[in-house]
């Protein structure tokens, strides 16, 4: 039960610690439209930025149990703990927070007439979020380690945060920077026990492999 528990909240707060640069550009875009198409275009990113990460996630942590994949999905998390770091250390959630706090103001911002129409502004959105959800996966995956039930609860709760308190969340994080140091430390230590189990793990370890394949 404890376990389950730190799990989930492990989850959550990667979640929520790797919504920056995905509240940055969805803010940033959203600020370039009419005041009036705004809070559309707010919602629907947001909300296919956390479904994104529940469909690559399910795909990831399958993959994750093919033996060699656990070494590799280790290193690309290190690679996203770094992406992490940096994010932090360049005040990505301040920057989140006013872009978003500008595109919710409909005095600020652009205010001219449309530019373009909300369906050209909701694709570049889309596309944006595949990019920027690809390092949620691999953190969230790793936490769940092949439990759907749990992936699936902690991602619906992170899309609930996500469309509907994505200012206050950036807003959080830029109060309390502590959060997301914190979730930097979660996800080296998910990063390291999955390097440990990519190596040594009796059934998806690389050394499991090469005792399969007939090597040492």
């Amino acid at each position: 039960m404890l376990e389950n528990i730190i799990d989930l909240g492990s989850i959550i707060i990667a979640d929520i610690v790797l919504s920056g640069d995905n509240a940055l550009i969805i803010g940033m875009a959203a600020a370039g439209l009419a005041p009036e198409l705004r809070k559309k275009a707010i919602l629907y990113g947001m909300v296919v930025a956390a479904l994104l990460r529940i469909i690559f996630a399910v795909v990831a942590t399958k993959l994750l149990g093919i033996p060699g994949l656990l070494l590799i999905g280790a290193m690309l998390l290190y690679w996203v703990c770094w992406t992490l770091y940096k994010e932090i250390k360049a005040h990505t959630d301040q920057r989140a927070a006013e872009a978003l706090a500008v595109a919710d103001d409909p005095e600020d911002g652009y205010t001219g007439a449309p530019k373009r129409t909300l369906g050209q502004a909701l694709l570049a959105i889309t596309i944006a979020d595949v990019s920027m959800s690809l390092d949620n996966v691999l953190a969230v995956a790793a936490i769940a380690d092949g439990n759907t039930n749990k992936l699936i609860f902690g991602l619906v709760l992170a899309i609930v945060l996500m469309a509907f308190a994505a200012t206050m969340i950036m807003k959080l994080l830029t109060r309390y920077p502590w959060i997301s140091w914190l979730g930097l430390v979660v996800l080296i230590y998910v990063a390291t026990e999955m390097l440990y189990r990519g190596i040594f793990d009796e059934t998806n370890g690389i050394l499991a492999y090469l005792r399969a394949a007939g090597v040492g």
